[in-house]
């Protein structure tokens, strides 16, 4: 294996790597918005609450999963 075909192999198993982070953002919706049904089931009368609280917590869980395909990104085509 030359040197050339190491280097794009890596660089692949790196952009490959940093792409599992994208998972726990899927992960972390799951439970938020789970967790935000059982609550509304538990008490209606706090929905509208809840509901705010639940899209902000998806919203940075799904920044943690975009950061991740930005980074597994820039290693396929930068680095």
């Amino acid at each position: 294996m030359d040197v050339e075909t190491a280097g794009l192999l890596a660089k692949l198993i790196g952009a490959g790597l940093a792409a599992i982070g994208v998972l726990g953002g899927g992960i972390g919706v799951g439970i938020v918005a789970g967790g935000a049904v059982q609550a509304m089931g538990r008490n209606p009368d706090a929905t509208g609450t809840i509901q705010t609280n639940m899209i902000l917590g998806i919203a940075f869980a799904e920044a943690t999963s975009i950061y991740a395909l930005v980074v597994a990104m820039l290693i396929l085509f930068v680095f």
